[in-house]
């Protein structure tokens, strides 16, 4: 069974996460997809960063929703990095690409690169939020979509296929055989969060998980001797 190494914001584990260094990175390392957060900025550019607030990975202050495009620029998201677009990293590298949505807006934003581009076939899209994959799902034809969760029960896998999901995406830690074996009954795929260790890969391959989302590179190269 092929299981798909994912990498997290790039390889956060080891470069500035969200960056197109660390996407980059990624792809040189041979992961299978890359993942990546969006949030749109005050002049409605789908710029590539996990929070709200730029406070935590750059020198600035304050919510992306507050400033424009041409003052994310400024700011160091780490070694010199500057917040990428999303279509930078499109263009930036080969791997397919996980886009993590946060809302209905930045799901519309999203969409209107995806058919210009010419992408469900490329880019998955992600979401904590019910609303906006139906909403993306709504607006992109065919476009694959991923319900992401961090504490959940059994009632993640009906509200995945509710939402039109095709894959779960839950965090390892609070996984079960039960939530494991509903999910294939409804026919989902299955990927497990963060997978950063031996003992988490090795959880996620007795799972029979069809990946894992981790911050290193060498949970790529290992993956293979845990089969």
């Amino acid at each position: 069974m092929t299981f798909l190494a994912i990498g997290h914001r790039g390889v956060m584990g080891v470069e500035p996460e969200n960056t197109l260094r660390s996407f980059v990175r990624a792809d040189r390392a041979g992961m299978d997809v890359i993942e990546l957060d969006l949030h749109l900025s005050k002049d409605g550019a789908l710029v590539v960063m996990h929070d709200a607030e730029v406070d935590r990975t750059t020198d600035g202050k304050g919510p992306i929703g507050d400033l424009t495009l041409a003052e994310l620029r400024e700011l160091d998201a780490g070694q010199g990095e500057r917040i990428p677009v999303f279509e930078e990293v499109l263009d930036a590298v080969r791997a397919p690409l996980q886009a993590e949505i946060k809302d209905v807006a930045a799901a519309r934003a999203l969409a209107e690169v995806m058919n210009r581009r010419d992408l469900t076939g490329r880019v998955e899209v992600l979401s904590f939020h019910d609303e906006a994959l139906l909403e993306i799902t709504r607006l992109v034809p065919g476009v694959r979509t991923a319900l992401v969760a961090s504490r959940y029960g059994t009632e993640v896998v009906g509200r995945a296929v509710a939402a039109g999901a095709t894959t779960l995406v839950l965090n390892i830690r609070r996984l079960t055989l039960e939530i494991v074996e509903k999910a294939r009954e409804a026919d989902l795929r299955l990927i497990g969060w963060t997978v950063n260790t031996q003992d988490h890969l090795r959880l996620a391959r007795a799972f029979g998980l069809d990946g894992g989302t981790t911050d290193f590179p060498e949970i790529k190269r290992t993956c293979r001797f845990t089969a």
